[in-house]
């Protein structure tokens, strides 16, 4: 009865069908690596707010500098 699926032809995988195969699962992986790295700063910055933590607390922040030259015509 199942016989059929033993044969060395039904066995065999074409290799543009292994590309697209190993192209799929490496897209699914990056796209759950993706959302999840998402999800996880979502979390850290909700807990942040809940928490009341600044990250920018300690930082030190240098001003903007703004050149204004007069324009040639």
């Amino acid at each position: 009865m199942f016989e059929i699926f033993m044969t060395p032809t039904a066995l065999y995988i074409d290799p543009s069908t292994a590309s697209i195969v190993l192209t799929s699962i490496a897209g699914i992986a990056v796209a759950i690596s993706s959302t999840a790295v998402i999800l996880w700063r979502k979390a850290k910055k909700k807990a942040a707010t809940v928490l009341h933590i600044d990250e920018n607390a300690n930082k030190e922040v240098e001003e903007d500098i703004v050149i204004n030259e007069p324009v040639e015509k």
